[in-house]
């Protein structure tokens, strides 16, 4: 056999791997999106997609527009039946929108800061702040030190779940902002990008994953059922026009006198009788 021909009965032979895929639900962490839909995923064994990162725009998680350029990232930590649990390791600002920031006769100030969570996370931030004009090195220094401190007690006694919400919603970034707007007014603080290092004491709260599916099975269900009542409401409302389309008009008592011989002479032609003779003979026709 040429080599060709043996090369074409080995691929024929070969197993189609996308056959032996199947599709997984990504779902959001319990606390606080209640294991939320967020995207689907394949994959062959299940073991395969543990670690996987998924990222969605925080638009989307929450509906918030203002936070179109905020990329959230999530991590597949567990796969039960069809659904990859995940849990939320970070963030990041989209860079075109970080680069947007920085202008000439501004100041920039950005910093590293680990912290330790009230429940044993080890998270990192990186804070970035802008200032409305050029600021010297040691404001610059001063300005780092009180963000930084912010961010180590705020992270000290908060949980992780607790300074994650902090941090998405904007309440971190504004306690930065009042802080270092003693020491040089500033046009903007954010932070700019947070990674969850190690994990700390799960303490998870909200609905399992068993009460998620029940509820999503009685959205699906009162659905279905109000679809069907619409369409059977749509039905007999067609019926009705159409009965209503058929219905023969009962006669209505019109004063034949006071119309002119054409005009009774019409209504003759219309109802197929004769149109010779007197008024008075037409106006007898018409009641007969």
């Amino acid at each position: 056999m040429a080599k060709g021909a043996s090369a074409r009965a080995a691929a024929r032979k070969q197993r189609d791997k996308w056959k032996s895929k199947r599709w997984y639900t990504i779902r959001a962490p319990r606390t606080p999106w209640s294991f939320r839909v967020i995207g689907e995923t394949l994959s062959e064994e299940p073991e395969q997609l543990i670690g996987r990162h998924y990222e969605v725009i925080q638009n989307e998680l929450d509906g918030d527009f203002s936070k179109m350029h905020v990329k959230v990232v999530f991590r597949v930590i567990d796969v039960l039946g069809n659904d990859a649990i995940t849990e939320f390791v970070g963030h990041e600002l989209l860079k075109d929108h970080v680069r947007r920031q920085v202008r000439r006769d501004r100041g920039k100030i950005d910093d590293t800061i680990d912290v330790i969570t009230e429940d044993g996370y080890y998270v990192r931030f990186k804070p970035l702040m802008i200032s409305r004009a050029r600021i010297k090195a040691s404001q610059k220094q001063q300005m780092r030190t009180l963000a930084r401190e912010v961010i180590l007690t705020t992270g000290a006694t908060s949980t992780w779940f607790q300074l994650q919400a902090a941090t998405l919603d904007g309440t971190l970034e504004t306690k930065i902002k009042e802080a270092v707007s003693k020491i040089q007014p500033v046009k903007l603080v954010v932070i700019r990008r947070t990674q969850l290092i190690q994990a700390g004491v799960i303490v998870e709260d909200g609905p399992t994953l068993d009460e998620i599916h029940a509820q999503e099975k009685e959205d699906n269900e009162a659905a279905k059922s109000s679809l069907k009542v619409d369409d059977t409401e749509s039905i007999d409302d067609a019926d009705s026009e159409e009965e209503s389309d058929v219905k023969v008009e009962e006669p209505e008592n019109i004063d034949y006198s006071s119309m002119t011989v054409p005009q009774l002479k019409e209504l003759l032609k219309a109802a197929g009788k004769p149109v010779s003779g007197k008024k008075a003979d037409l106006i007898d026709r018409l009641n007969e």
